[in-house]
């Protein structure tokens, strides 16, 4: 009775997390393009499946996994063993990673689009092998107390030189993974490891040092990404520029989501089978770090093995129905609101759409206001939380909506980036030191599992439907904006702030 109790509540907030994204659409469509899409029942039906897949996916989640996790997390931080820290951080950042539902949708797409080109799961290795790299590098400066900025700076100015070498059918994907790979199944652990860590360590401040995790796992994927793409366009073979269903999109005007959809078939048990088989092995890599630090190294028991298996159980049946609910779902939605809004001509109902739809997908996101309400608790209330989700949100807005406008322009995205890491670089200098960790983590908790696949359909339709533009080169992007100007937004949110408060003590 518990346990369905849980479900309720789960499924209520996977609800209202979709609900601003249905608010919004249904919007445009009834009152700004007033045509209903063709496909409104499977549309509906795949958000069903969505919101019932995440909330059994959470509930397996919470039920065990996190405990099980967080309990690792904290006895290594107590027993202070440096290198088993740091193999514990880059396993923990490894395996929660490969198998993130965002990832392996946005790996799966980009896999279609590159006709193969890029492979899904060599990406989603790449991605999590950078965030396993991030999360160790992160824990070792909480360990010696440097600077989070230094090592954020240092890491963009990587980034920026790697993309004058990096082929630009990878640079969109490569900043979009920095965004994807923190959101349902990271941002718990690595939060609670990083606030858990500066906390048992004399002369760290749990704002100051215990923040900053999420940052260094947004960041780093955009390195190794391109480090990738370099590698496979140099050695793989000749270059794809456009493939055969994205040009074919453009020149009929057929919707990209009917191209890729229209073979949607109900699975057969040994398709059902097959699936729930390949996501085992996604979920594999997280127990067996869990169960050999658990093990080998604490060399402790297994607390409640029974509710373990039923949430580790949990977490594959509702890791599949998100899934087959993404690719009912959102993807085509996002890729039928992306041609219908070009079809009007009128290129600022597509800025609008996507400023609305990214501050309203911000505003509800559950991973954002987590991180809110942990900055509002360790600040001593220093730090208001509703306040800072709507900066969070509004940079996320102005990001989406600057990256339509990128793709409606056709402007390659790496000068847009340049100049974005260089305002976050000269903010930093200005900002309050409390908020610069909290604005790097903002930029990563932005682009959830329901926002991304919504986000990159958009994104990937609006290229797919303008003439001249190429879906692997200019479709991947928005998240990469919608990662980025929440920065900007919070470190002025700090800003202003800390001016009014200089105000009244003057005054």
């Amino acid at each position: 009775m518990e346990s369905f109790k849980l479900f309720l509540s789960l499924l209520k907030d996977a609800v209202r997390d979709l609900l601003p994204i249905i608010i919004v659409i249904a919007f445009f469509q009834l009152v700004v393009i007033q045509q209903l899409p063709d496909n409104l029942l499977s549309i509906g039906l795949g958000l069903s499946i969505v919101a019932v897949g995440l909330a059994v996916f959470i509930q397996g989640l919470e039920t065990g996994i996190f405990p099980l996790g967080e309990n690792l997390a904290n006895e290594f931080a107590r027993k202070g063993s440096l290198f088993w820290l740091l193999l514990f951080a880059f396993l923990i950042g490894f395996s929660t990673t490969i198998a993130e539902p965002a990832l392996i949708a946005i790996a799966d797409k980009a896999s279609v689009i590159s006709d193969g080109r890029i492979d899904a799961f060599w990406l989603r290795f790449t991605v999590a092998l950078s965030v396993g790299f991030a999360i160790a590098l992160g824990v070792l400066r909480i360990i010696l107390g440097h600077p989070i900025h230094w090592y954020i700076i240092v890491g963009y100015i990587i980034v920026v030189i790697i993309t004058f070498f990096t082929p630009p059918q990878i640079v969109g994907l490569a900043y979009d993974s920095g965004g994807v790979t923190t959101s349902t199944v990271t941002v718990p652990l690595i939060t609670a490891l990083g606030i858990g860590l500066a906390s048992s360590i004399k002369g760290r401040n749990p704002v100051i040092d215990g923040f900053g995790l999420i940052a260094f796992a947004s960041l780093t994927p955009m390195i190794f990404v391109q480090l990738y793409g370099i590698f496979i366009y140099t050695f793989g073979g000749d270059t794809v520029s456009t493939t055969e269903m994205a040009t074919a999109s453009i020149q009929s005007g057929t919707p990209t989501n009917q191209i890729t959809y229209s073979q949607q078939e109900p699975h057969w048990l040994t398709e059902i089978v097959l699936d729930l088989v390949g996501i085992v092995k996604d979920i594999i890599p997280i127990l067996a770090v869990i169960f050999f630090f658990q093990f080998v190294i604490l060399r402790q028991p297994l607390p409640h093995p029974k509710r373990i298996a039923v949430g580790i159980i949990l977490v594959i049946i509702g890791l599949y129905f998100f899934i087959v609910g993404l690719e009912m779902g959102l993807f085509p939605l996002g890729e039928t609101m992306a041609l219908q809004l070009t079809q009007k001509a009128n290129v600022w109902l597509i800025y609008l759409f996507g400023f609305l739809i990214g501050f309203s997908t911000t505003m509800a996101e559950p991973a954002l206001i987590a991180v809110a309400l942990k900055a509002k608790e360790v600040s001593e209330g220093k730090i208001n939380d509703f306040v800072l989700r709507v900066f969070v949100a509004i940079g996320v807005a102005i990001g989406i909506a600057l990256g339509c406008y990128r793709i409606v322009e056709g402007d390659s995205i790496h000068y847009y980036i340049i100049v974005g890491y260089i305002v976050v670089i000269l903010m930093t200098y200005f900002a309050p030191r409390y908020i610069i960790p909290i604005a790097y983590d903002s930029g990563g908790v932005t682009t959830s599992t329901v926002t991304v696949p919504l986000v990159a359909a958009l994104g990937l339709g609006l290229a797919s439907n303008i003439e001249g533009r190429d879906p692997l080169i200019d479709g991947f992007g928005l998240i990469a904006f919608a990662s980025l100007f929440p920065m900007i937004t919070v470190m002025g949110y700090g800003i202003i702030a800390e001016t009014i408060v200089k105000k009244i003590r003057r005054g």
